[in-house]
């Protein structure tokens, strides 16, 4: 009898353990979180990409500033999680090719983007610095999200396996090593960036 109370005991106090241990996680990657997002927003409104004018303008192909933005953040992304992914300090989480759900989903968010000029991360971060037409935007996005998830169900059974490939990467269609690909997808975005820059000086 005594000897069951002290597994009990034992166990409990694992289970305990183990709980406060995953709360702590839990905890820990939502302050990760939050700096990172007030990092990447103070960073779109230091780089002029949450302003209307900018956005209406690249969509008009008018003003590159935020294709700039957008091809320095792959580079550096690019680079930096293949060399974080080689030291086994992150996971590569790819997601599948699903021709139809892809096409579908671009299409969706590019008539949104083309009617607010706003994206998620812009206009999360217009408003933040008192741009109050992207109101509108985000209540649209939180909508879209809602019946999306309401619908996830019938878009994986109907949607989702038409043209279904997998999780494909450049790595898997070159024969190639995985660093050449990077790096030199890497060298291949900086020079259309140096293109950008030279085509659109003023």
């Amino acid at each position: 009898m005594t000897e069951n109370m002290m597994a009990t005991t034992v166990h409990s106090s694992s289970e305990s353990k183990l709980q406060s241990e995953t709360d702590a996680a839990g905890v820990r990657t939502l302050a990760l979180g939050m700096v990172f997002g007030i990092a990447f927003g103070f960073l779109l409104q230091k780089g002029g990409v949450a302003k209307f004018n900018v956005l209406i303008g690249q969509l008009l192909l008018q003003d590159f500033t935020v294709l700039k933005v957008m091809l320095s953040a792959v580079i550096v992304g690019m680079i930096g999680i293949h060399l974080l992914h080689r030291a086994g300090k992150v996971e590569l989480h790819i997601k599948p090719t699903r021709y139809a759900s892809n096409i579908l989903g671009g299409l969706l968010f590019g008539v949104g983007f083309g009617l607010s000029a706003y994206c998620p991360g812009t206009g999360a971060a217009a408003l933040g610095q008192g741009n109050y037409d992207a109101i509108a935007m985000m209540i649209g996005m939180v909508g879209g999200s809602y019946l999306f998830a309401e619908c996830s169900g019938w878009i994986g059974r109907k949607i989702d396996p038409i043209g279904d490939r997998g999780k494909l990467t450049l790595h898997d269609w070159l024969p190639i090593n995985r660093t050449v690909v990077v790096v030199g997808s890497a060298i291949l975005l900086c020079v259309v960036l140096a293109v950008i820059e030279t085509m659109t000086v003023r």
